[in-house]
């Protein structure tokens, strides 16, 4: 997919610093290790001197083979004294080599030409986190969310209370977090306002990010106007981009579906991206505050097949914990 230039910019800009860093810190080593043992840059000296007698017998032809063998025991001698040397020391053969973050292209971005799989993952990685920051919400835990805000009333029509169902509902979510794949199944956590279905998300967010997947978290609002302003033109990315990059991650989190700004456009660019994600089979979180009746309503009955139909739908109850908490401030 295409990602914008500065996107591009910025991830080789980082490259670029962590070859910098590499420099600098083999630089720092080697002082550091020629003021404790003057004998190391001798050695270094001669293998250079070595190199470049080297390349005069090849340039002078006369008894190559017999010069080239003659500085080949000594370039050998010598970096077996040097290797005895920083093992004495308790240091790597390679101390004195820079220690790149990417060994295959030495933090270049480049290997012959294309782009090096270390530079592919920090595009898709700062595309990421440009879209995360549409929200201003940090990543939530399961250990900060508590249960005590959930009433001990009981349901209606049933002998469990809010609290037990709400419990029976965060157990299975640290369940689903703990053995995240990109074989698991996409949810919707559906309720009212401030029962915790975004914390909850986040939580699950947290723990697949900690496993190395591509999580992407926005809320529909946020998203729906990044995508209008890449569609209908400006400064603010390829069209395309992010779209793509909803489609693409591990797993997508779409937090407060029904709060955004109903057009044509958004109802379509919503559908696209959640069918596009489930017909590949890709893990999807949807919360919303709306019922069936609402979604409907509001995006067709193709959305509610899809989204109610084919995603597990786990029911929040309760009492606003956002209020609750309000009051206790103010006490």
């Amino acid at each position: 997919m295409s990602y914008s230039i500065d996107v591009y910019k910025e991830a080789f800009k980082q490259i670029e610093e962590r070859r910098i860093k590499a420099e600098s810190e083999l630089l720092k080593r080697r002082e550091s290790l020629y003021k404790e043992c003057p004998r190391i840059k001798i050695i270094e000296n001669q293998l250079a001197q070595i190199s470049v007698k080297a390349g005069r017998a090849v340039l002078e032809g006369a008894d190559v083979k017999v010069q080239l063998e003659k500085l080949k025991k000594s370039s050998l001698s010598l970096q077996d004294e040097l290797n005895e040397i920083l093992k004495s020391r308790g240091l790597p053969a390679n101390y004195l080599d820079e220690w790149f973050e990417c060994p295959k292209c030495e933090d270049t971005g480049n290997i012959d030409g294309k782009m090096c799989s270390c530079a592919k993952s920090l595009v898709r990685k700062i595309s990421y986190e440009r879209l995360n920051s549409i929200s201003p919400l940090s990543l939530s835990t399961f250990e900060s969310f508590s249960l005590q805000y959930y009433p001990e009333q009981k349901m209606e029509g049933s002998e469990r209370t809010m609290r037990t169902f709400m419990e029976q509902t965060f157990r299975y979510c640290q369940k689903y977090a703990d053995e995240f794949s990109m074989d698991s199944q996409s949810m919707v956590f559906q309720g009212g306002p401030g029962l915790g279905k975004t914390h909850l998300s986040l939580a699950i967010a947290q723990k697949a990010i900690e496993k190395g997947y591509g999580v992407i978290y926005v809320s529909a609002p946020k998203i729906v106007s990044q995508l209008e302003k890449e569609h209908f033109g400006g400064k603010y990315g390829e069209e395309g981009e992010s779209e793509q990059l909803l489609i693409d991650c591990d797993l997508l989190i779409l937090d407060d579906l029904g709060t955004e700004f109903q057009t044509k456009y958004s109802v379509t660019a919503i559908y696209d991206i959640i069918n596009t994600r489930l017909l590949m089979s890709k893990p999807t979180i949807i919360s919303t505050n709306l019922t069936i009746k609402e979604v409907q309503e509001t995006y067709g009955s193709r959305v509610v097949s899809r989204v109610i139909g084919m995603l597990k739908r786990l029911e929040f109850v309760g009492n606003d914990i956002r209020q609750i908490k309000r009051r206790e401030r103010k006490k």
